[in-house]
């Protein structure tokens, strides 16, 4: 197993790496989400704000009243145009992030294939080492009886 210290020690730096690219997609993806949930809460505000403004106006409203609602409004789609614009860049993160965690998972698992495919190799080496072994054994009693007799 010794001659696999360098193969483990890669797989253990890969995964390290993994952990790391998954820690950093994870960040993203709740930034990514906090950043939507808060789009959603302004989008509701809004809409709910517009609701009750609606309801009061047609009972008759000071233009003075009406100004101010509309500047109130006019500041809420601001926000949410604001908003947009933070989604979309939290989207590109997330778009960004995900391709570098799926090339340490790629990484990690060619590194798992290598040693995989040298612990087949060594099993069958030590498989063939056992059987010549005994082999050789089951000749040499065979030897041994045919001498003594």
């Amino acid at each position: 197993m010794s001659k696999h210290f360098p193969i483990k020690t890669l797989i253990g730096l890969a995964q390290d790496d993994v952990d790391v690219a998954a820690q950093r997609l994870a960040r993203v993806q709740r930034e990514r989400n906090d950043v939507e949930a808060q789009l959603n809460s302004l989008i509701q505000y809004r809409d709910e704000y517009h609701a009750r403004f609606t309801a009061t106006a047609q009972s008759g409203m000071p233009a003075g009243n009406m100004r101010n609602f509309q500047a109130f409004i006019d500041t809420l789609d601001a926000a949410i145009d604001q908003q947009r614009k933070l989604l979309v860049t939290a989207t590109a993160r997330v778009e960004a992030a995900r391709p570098e965690w799926q090339r340490q998972k790629q990484k990690l698992g060619s590194f798992e294939v290598l040693q995989a495919r040298g612990e087949a190799v060594e099993a069958k080496q030590t498989a063939r080492r056992e059987q010549r072994d005994a082999d050789e054994h089951a000749a040499r009693i065979l030897r041994m009886r045919v001498e003594g007799v």
